[in-house]
C-alpha cells in the first residue's frame, strides 16, 4: 500500500539506481540529464555506443529510450511511495535517421489521469501496465528514433 510521498529523487540518485539495477546503463555511460514534471531525459555518449559506421549502434538506440520509459514509470511509483518491479512487456522502435553525436532520449511523463489510473490499478491488483513513448533526438530537431513500449509493474 502507499505511504507518505517520499522526497523527490535527484537526477544523480536516479542515475545511481539505474547503474546499480541495470548494469547495461553503466556500460552505455547513461546519465540522467533531466527529471521534470513533464519529461525525463537520459543521455549517453556516442563513444560507448558507437557502431562500425561511426554512428550510434541500433541496440543502444533501442536500449536508451527503453531505459527512459522504465525510469519514468519507476519514478512515478517511487513518488507515490510504492516499491515494486517494472519490466518491459513489448516494445517497438522506428529508426528515422542515424545519430552522429550524443544520444539523448526524452520520455514524456504520463498525464495526471493516466498516472492516477495506473497507480489505482497497481494498488488494487498489485499489478498494472502502461504504454509509454520516448524519442531519441536527432539532427535538425527531428526524431532519430520513435519508441513505444508496454511496461508492467508489480508490487
Amino acid at each position: 500500500m502507499s505511504s507518505p510521498t517520499p522526497p523527490s529523487m535527484s537526477a544523480r540518485e536516479l542515475g545511481a539506481f539505474l547503474h546499480e539495477k541495470i548494469p547495461l546503463s553503466r556500460a552505455m555511460g547513461v546519465r540522467v540529464a533531466e527529471i521534470g514534471s513533464g519529461q525525463l531525459i537520459l543521455e549517453a555518449p556516442l563513444a560507448e555506443n558507437i557502431n562500425h559506421l561511426g554512428t550510434a549502434f541500433g541496440g543502444s538506440l533501442h536500449a536508451l529510450p527503453t531505459l527512459a520509459c522504465y525510469a519514468t514509470l519507476w519514478l512515478l511509483m517511487h513518488e507515490a511511495g510504492l516499491a515494486g518491479h517494472v519490466v518491459v512487456k513489448q516494445s517497438e522502435a522506428k529508426y528515422r535517421q542515424p545519430v552522429k553525436g550524443r544520444l539523448r532520449a526524452v520520455s514524456a511523463r504520463p498525464s495526471k489521469e493516466a498516472a492516477t489510473k495506473f497507480l489505482s490499478d497497481l494498488q488494487r491488483h498489485r499489478k498494472a501496465r502502461m504504454e509509454l513513448t520516448a524519442i531519441v533526438e536527432g539532427e535538425n530537431d527531428r526524431s532519430a528514433v520513435e519508441f513505444s513500449g508496454v511496461f508492467v509493474a508489480v508490487i
